[in-house]
């Protein structure tokens, strides 16, 4: 038996101190703060324009707790989408003046930034090329260097998948 899945609806991630990590994805996502649980070291975050109650649950593990090691199991990375190429341009300048911008690939359907928070978590920020121009990419994975500005001039313009 098996059952559809619509979509992601938000990702919870342990971190060594939630003030530090809250703080990082206010200044670099925009995500705003909803709530901090009572006796709880925690707190709720939801993405600019998000319906979800959060996008994001920080929970404090403490300061010792070791970052996760890329190559063993658990999980890759989260991958947040924007609705434009120009957000997605946006995204890497916020990036890369956080220190946290890691690596750009072009995947022919998406256009991928890749970053880590201050824990270690990585994470792609993305935008969907429109359904209509996939073609013959539909099937394919290609991971190739992203050219930001050759995509701008091609996408520009509200190009949007909504």
């Amino acid at each position: 038996m098996t059952f559809t899945v619509t979509r992601l609806n938000h990702a919870v991630l342990f971190v060594r101190e939630v003030d530090r990590a809250a703080e990082f994805y206010h200044r670099v996502f925009g995500f705003e703060e909803l709530e901090r649980p009572a006796g709880m070291r925690a707190a709720f975050m939801r993405a600019p324009g998000g319906e979800n109650h959060h996008d994001l649950g920080l929970f404090e593990v403490g300061a010792t707790a070791p970052r996760p090691m890329r190559g063993s199991v658990g999980l890759y990375h989260l991958a947040w989408e924007v609705a434009t190429i120009e957000d997605l341009a946006r995204a890497q300048g916020a990036l890369a003046e956080a220190g946290a911008l890691s690596g750009a690939s072009d995947h022919g359907v998406s256009k991928s930034l890749y970053g880590r928070d201050p824990d270690g978590h990585e994470f792609e920020v993305m935008w969907r090329v429109p359904r209509e121009a996939w073609g013959e990419l539909e099937n394919q994975a290609p991971i190739l260097p992203l050219d930001l500005e050759k995509e701008l001039a091609r996408w520009g313009a509200g190009a949007s998948v909504e």
